[in-house]
């Protein structure tokens, strides 16, 4: 079928037609007018995944989603297909994430590296940096500055929480409130950090999404059931059992 032939065709055409032939060139077809769809979810969740892939990284592996999603539609069983490659192209960015990004690549070393840089420019200017300034002085995108600073708050945050109590934590105070003046915590923040991530390596995968969407992504819950297409209570549900199995790994390495 030429593609002048293709063009004067409607979608559910086409699909009637592929289902019969597989033809390789209704499939191209297709995916070209599907291709807005990834454009769509990309623009959406670009600020996800901002600072470890492009939006041209999320369509490429979204025109590859588009055509397994042909193959494997079935309009008897499934949603309109707008729908159906909508949600997978979703739940595709959300493994992309999860397997490349929910803590950014040499974290622990760019960690350092700010924290260095942060303590450098207060010295000399006398008074601390934005984002904006500390990243032009690293020569670092102000995204994966603003992210790194995001993760390092999450995991300071969750290993205080849910290592010590009320009455642990009196007993690690010192007279200066600036904990980068705390020898005492400054160490222990650095040995959490690094138990916690392990201990969030451990989580299921929907548990280690929703931990990621709201501590480093600063998602509230509406918006990370939105993004998951889960209900908010599911997602609850998630955060609940997440931060439980967590203080439970922590727990267990302080014996």
């Amino acid at each position: 079928m030429g593609s002048e032939a293709l063009a004067e065709k409607t979608n559910e055409e086409l699909f009637s037609v592929y289902r019969k032939t597989h033809d390789p060139a209704i499939r191209q077809e297709l995916t070209l007018r599907y291709v807005y769809i990834v454009k769509a979810v990309a623009y959406q969740m670009r600020d996800m995944y901002t600072g470890s892939m492009q939006p041209e990284d999320i369509i490429n592996e979204g025109v590859i989603e588009i055509m397994k999603a042909i193959d494997r539609y079935d309009e008897e069983r499934d949603n309109k297909f707008e729908t159906f490659i909508s949600r997978r192209i979703r739940g595709m960015v959300i493994d992309l994430i999860r397997k490349n990004d929910w803590m950014p690549r040499n974290y622990h070393k760019d960690r350092r590296t700010i924290d260095d840089a942060r303590d450098a420019y207060t010295r000399k200017n006398g008074h601390a940096p934005t984002d904006e300034e500390l990243a032009d002085s690293l020569h670092m995108d102000v995204k994966r500055v603003q992210k790194i600073q995001r993760m390092q708050t999450m995991t300071n945050v969750l290993s205080l929480d849910m290592t010590y109590d009320d009455q642990d934590q009196a007993l690690l105070q010192v007279p200066t409130k600036n904990i980068d003046e705390q020898p005492e915590k400054s160490f222990l923040r650095g040995e959490m950090t690094s138990t916690l991530a392990h201990a969030i390596d451990q989580l299921k995968d929907n548990e280690k999404m929703v931990i990621s969407l709201y501590y480093v992504e600063e998602l509230n819950m509406n918006q990370i059931a939105e993004v998951m297409e889960i209900s908010q209570p599911r997602v609850s549900q998630l955060h609940s059992s997440a931060i439980k199995k967590l203080k439970k790994y922590m727990a267990d390495q302080e014996m």
